[in-house]
């Protein structure tokens, strides 16, 4: 299996913009980013941390796995 690159919360929200989300709103140091779609509403919790731990990497996975493709997902969060 893959490793998870060591990335910033900062680093998460630049890559999920790449897919059309936006910054909905922030509260403490969580943001909210969101899209709209045909089917609707979109949004995903992001910590906006220095360094994210890997259980928190793979939620976030897990999470935008419902919105994006893994296989789109994956080159920017994934070691080579």
């Amino acid at each position: 299996m893959p490793r998870f690159k060591e990335l910033s919360g900062s680093e998460v929200i630049k890559i999920l913009e790449t897919f059309g989300f936006e910054v909905h709103s922030q509260r403490g140091s969580h943001i909210k980013m969101r899209r709209l779609t045909e089917m609707g509403k979109q949004t995903l919790t992001i910590p906006n941390h220095k360094q994210l731990s890997t259980g928190t990497c793979r939620a976030i996975v897990r999470q935008a796995g419902q919105f994006i493709p893994a296989s789109e997902l994956a080159p920017y969060l994934y070691d080579a």
